[in-house]
Formats: structure tokens, C-alpha cells, sequence
């Protein structure tokens, strides 16, 4: 066939250079679409989305279920707590009373002399996985102990609570006189009575001048106090007592001597195993709080995987189609 000289005219060298190449390449060799990510690579990346996805997904169901047993506890241990505050308060007020009424050296609980060896009772957690709590009271306690050592004083520490143990235990220089490691497997009066009368035993054979309480005070569901309050003796009740004004008479009997020989003991007991009922809660609180915050915090991360693992899915798709189109394009 004879082709007239009004023909298409000859395509160029560039012309052809991109024919021969392909029509995603220009005259000067650069790309005029971006490269494209293998198949390969990209059905890796998915897979491992998916495994990422499948376990912060059993993370949360874990943290979830974690979280409603705390918020069982924490009912039970609540109203345990709230059902023996008035009883304390009470006992406290009568005390106070009494105290104002008798002399101090009535009883030897009541009057304080120098401190030269302190106590630090401790009330840690059992277990783990409850935000800052622990590391909180520790750290009050450690700043209380070192307060005490800069004033020349002996420290002893007592530990209830498996993760105060744990602490202590690596740091061998500082003096532990016990260890209760499953007091709070059954919390009984029992068991804080029986401390009582140890550290009260401690007090009046002069092995120790004073007793102080470092625990976690419940507050609120997701809020707690660390306190440090003395225990032994109770020259600050007495104090506080001889403070107030306007305070109702009470006429006692038997007679306020007699009555402080036993409401005495049992304050310093009822005091410690209201602080254990207090730090019970408290950790209860703190652990759904965190458990909760886990929760959310899993379900996230598992939003933002999904959106990564469907922009893979259409970055996949799309490459597919750009090699599809591009070789219908070459021929």
C-alpha cells in the first residue's frame, strides 16, 4: 500500500522512547506516577495487621474482664470500709473525751517522749497492675524513712503487702522487722490486733519511740490519699482534745482512768486494720481505673490498626489496578 505524503508524520525518537516504554514513563526517565509497592510486600504488611489487631484484641478482653472483677471487689471491700468508718470516728471522739479528763501519765500510750527509734508501718498491695499506687505509698514511706534518718533517727520498717516486700528486698541495707506477705488474703480484725500488741510491746520496753502509718486512704473510685499518721503514741489525740471547745460533758462509768486502760489498745488496733480496709479499697479503685484506662486505650489502638490495615488493603488494590491498566496501556 502507497501512502499519500499527507501522512501522519513520523513519530519522534521521544515518541517512540515512550511507546517502547511504557506510558508511565516520560522522555526524560522519571516516573509520572509514583511507585508503586509490591504485592508481596503489601500482603505482609496485612498480615501482620491482622496479628497486631488479633492480639491488642485479647489484650482488651483480658483488661476488660480484670477490670469488672476489680469493680466487684471494690463494692465488697467499700462497704466493709464505710461500714467500720463511723465506728472509728466514734471511738476516736470518745477517746479524745476521755483523754481531756485525765491526766496523760494515766496511761503510757498517751504520753510521747524523744524520738530516737521509729517504726514505719508500710501498707503495700499484693498485686500489681493498679497504676501508681504502690509506687506511691513507697515513695511516701521512703521519704518519710529518709526524713527520720537526717534527724538521727534509727528507722525499722514493717511491711504488709507482697510488692512492699519486693521493693525491700532488693535494697538489703535498709532494717525490715517483718514481713506479712498474705495479710490481705482474709483482712481480720485478728491479725491487726496481734500487730498492735507487738508494736505496743516494742513501745513500753523502749525498743521503739514511736509508731507512724503510711497507707493509701480511700477517697474516691478513681482518687486515693497517701497518709502518714503516728499511731503510737497518742500524744496528738490528746492534743487535738485538749483543743476543742464547747465539747458536750459525758459522764463516765466506770471511771475515765479505768476506761482508757481499755479503749487504748483497742484504738491502736482499730486504727491499723481501718488503714488495711482503707488501702484494700483503695488498691480495688485504682486497679479498675486502670484497667479501665488499658481498656480504652486497646480499643484505640485497634481503631487506628484497622484504618492502617484497610489503607493497605486499597494501596493493594490500587497497585493492581495501575499494573492492570499499564499493561493494557503497553500493548
Amino acid at each position: 500500500m502507497i501512502c499519500s505524503s499527507r501522512s501522519a508524520p513520523r513519530a519522534s525518537s521521544a515518541t517512540r522512547f515512550r511507546r517502547r516504554s511504557g506510558p508511565s514513563w516520560t522522555p526524560s526517565g522519571r516516573s509520572s506516577r509514583p511507585p508503586c509497592r509490591r504485592p508481596e510486600a503489601v500482603a505482609n504488611n496485612t498480615r501482620d495487621l491482622k496479628r497486631r489487631i488479633r492480639s491488642v484484641k485479647n489484650t482488651a478482653q483480658l483488661t476488660g474482664a480484670m477490670k469488672m472483677v476489680s469493680a466487684a471487689k471494690l463494692r465488697r471491700a467499700q462497704e466493709q470500709m464505710m461500714s467500720s468508718r463511723p465506728y472509728a470516728a466514734a471511738l476516736e471522739r470518745v477517746i479524745g473525751d476521755v483523754a481531756r479528763r485525765v491526766s496523760p501519765e494515766l496511761h503510757p500510750l498517751l504520753s510521747g517522749r524523744e524520738l530516737n527509734t521509729v517504726d514505719l508501718v508500710l501498707i503495700a498491695g499484693d498485686k500489681g497492675l493498679c497504676g501508681a499506687f504502690n509506687a506511691n505509698v513507697i515513695k511516701a514511706a521512703e521519704v518519710a524513712r529518709r526524713e527520720h534518718d537526717a534527724a538521727g533517727r534509727r528507722v525499722e520498717m514493717t511491711l504488709i503487702g507482697k510488692k512492699a516486700g519486693e521493693y525491700y528486698r532488693r535494697r538489703p541495707e535498709i532494717p525490715v522487722r517483718e514481713f506479712f506477705a498474705d495479710a490481705f488474703r482474709e483482712i481480720d480484725y485478728t491479725f491487726a490486733a496481734d500487730l498492735a500488741g507487738t508494736l505496743t510491746e516494742r513501745f513500753l520496753a523502749g525498743e521503739t519511740d514511736g509508731v507512724f502509718l503510711v497507707y493509701n486512704r480511700f477517697r474516691t473510685t478513681i482518687s486515693q490519699i497517701v497518709t502518714v499518721t503516728p499511731i503510737i503514741p497518742l500524744q496528738s489525740l490528746v492534743g487535738q482534745a485538749n483543743e476543742e471547745k464547747g465539747a458536750v460533758e459525758y459522764l463516765y462509768e466506770p471511771a475515765a482512768a479505768e476506761l482508757m486502760r481499755g479503749l487504748v489498745p483497742r484504738f491502736v488496733s482499730f486504727q491499723l486494720y481501718q488503714a488495711m480496709l482503707e488501702s484494700v479499697a483503695a488498691e480495688h479503685g485504682a486497679r479498675m481505673a486502670a484497667m479501665d484506662n488499658a481498656t480504652r486505650s486497646a480499643e484505640d489502638m485497634i481503631s487506628s490498626l484497622t484504618l492502617k490495615m484497610n489503607r493497605a488493603r486499597q494501596a493493594a488494590i490500587t497497585t493492581e489496578l495501575i499494573e492492570v491498566v499499564s499493561g493494557a496501556e503497553a500493548l
